[in-house]
């Protein structure tokens, strides 16, 4: 069998919310490859201009048309719309929005503090084409 000309490296970022994903590329519409957090994943083509597509079951990324001008490889990594700064950023509000309302009696404190939920659960469910993105590695 012949060497492939083309590669595609990708990555998956260590993020606590893609850890609860089993995210899979998907190549011209037909082969599929998992991710896993331990190691790069290498795909080799043999066609100069894939299609490529993450999914997860329910996310699904923007279609991706690469184009390689002479044999090559393109390194990727996966990531998640929200990093893990985030995701604590919004746990810590949520604790101090919520203990503040319970120490001072205001109940619209208590509800504000749904507030960093309410946009985890936007990202996650409303926002479901742009949840999974691709970003070239350094």
């Amino acid at each position: 069998m012949a060497k492939a000309p083309y590669y595609i490296i990708f990555t998956l970022r260590n993020q606590a919310m893609l850890g609860f994903l089993n995210v899979r590329v998907v190549v011209n519409n037909k082969d599929i490859y998992p991710l896993t957090a331990k190691e790069p994943v290498l795909i080799p083509l043999y066609s100069d201009s894939p299609r490529i597509v993450l999914t997860d079951g329910y996310h699904i990324s923007k279609p991706l048309q690469l184009t390689y001008k002479r044999p090559g490889y393109f390194n990727f990594e996966v990531v998640c719309a929200i990093d893990d700064l985030q995701l604590w950023a919004g746990f810590l509000v949520m604790a101090v929005l919520y203990l503040l309302g319970f120490l001072t009696g205001f109940f619209f404190l208590k509800i504000l503090s749904f507030a960093p939920l309410l946009v985890l659960l936007f990202y996650y469910y409303g926002r479901r084409r742009s949840f999974l993105q691709l970003r070239r590695a350094k």
